[in-house]
């Protein structure tokens, strides 16, 4: 599906009042930024602007940016005094460099991930960070895995192409960005159990904000139909006591932007925590 055709799926209303809870987690990724009176920081994928407008309260200068238009006209409602522009994560330009970037939720959705590092560290001054959060390996597996049943039991194919997610390892992502110029000084992979709001229809909430490309071709009808079959199967695994918990699986990095062709001792802190949270 065509980038275009994606964002037109987005609806910033829908998205602070069921899927918020998206920026409140993602609250813990601006400890590592730790952002800087005079700062020049750029989040992206920004969404609704939550987190952008966290990030400011430290006297950082901030710039939003996101693909979805929606999210966009959204995020200027709530924070005009914030700034805030629709530009692709594998893309975009800059004039001036940032101080940092950060990202929380959004870089599982870029599925060209060199292209986005490549752009990263372009718009980064000398020694400028990159901190992030997004979907590891593992990531809401239980629910991909039943979204793939469903989709097969229908006969639909090129199911895999489907998928709009990239969940890399961490070794994968962490080389990846060494590989483009960048020294990896921190990064985690670690199970991050989501409780979904509003209780029985947790679920269903998820799948209309994030399911969409797998569902592309199908009616309203047939999609509710489908969605009413995930979460069956699901729902042995995902619902306890009334509530639905998503199995999440995040990766947060940070890494510093090197001048081309230095040479640094591989020092890259990796922990993976348990299941149970322990590492």
């Amino acid at each position: 599906m065509e980038k275009e055709k994606m964002d037109d799926k987005w609806n910033g209303s829908f998205y602070d009042s069921k899927i918020d809870y998206v920026s409140t987690l993602g609250k813990g990724v601006i400890e590592w930024l730790k952002p800087q009176l005079g700062e020049r920081i750029m989040d992206l994928g920004c969404g609704t602007g939550e987190l952008a407008n966290e990030i400011s309260a430290s006297g950082a200068s901030v710039l939003g940016m996101d693909l979805s238009s929606s999210m966009i006209e959204t995020a200027k409602q709530k924070f005009p005094h914030l700034s805030f522009q629709v530009a692709d994560g594998e893309t975009f330009h800059t004039s001036a460099p940032y101080d940092a970037v950060f990202s929380n939720a959004a870089l599982h959705w870029m599925k060209r991930p060199k292209q986005v590092i490549r752009s990263v560290r372009k718009a980064l001054r000398e020694g400028g960070r990159f901190v992030a959060e997004f979907g590891g390996k593992g990531n809401v597996q239980t629910i991909v895995k039943a979204t793939e049943e469903t989709l097969a039991a229908r006969g639909v194919s090129s199911i895999g192409e489907k998928n709009p997610w990239y969940f890399p390892s961490i070794g994968e992502y962490a080389t990846l960005l060494e590989q483009e110029g960048f020294h990896v000084a921190q990064a985690i992979h670690f199970a991050r159990p989501t409780t979904l709001t509003d209780g029985e229809e947790g679920l269903k909430n998820w799948l209309h904000c994030f399911s969409n490309n797998f569902f592309a071709d199908f009616s309203l009808k047939e999609k509710e139909s489908a969605w009413d079959e995930i979460i069956e199967k699901c729902r042995p695994s995902l619902y306890r006591q009334g509530i639905w918990v998503a199995d999440y699986w995040r990766i947060r990095i940070t890494a510093i932007k090197l001048r081309h062709n230095t040479n640094i001792p591989n020092r890259l802190k990796f922990k993976s925590q348990r299941p149970d949270g322990t590492l």
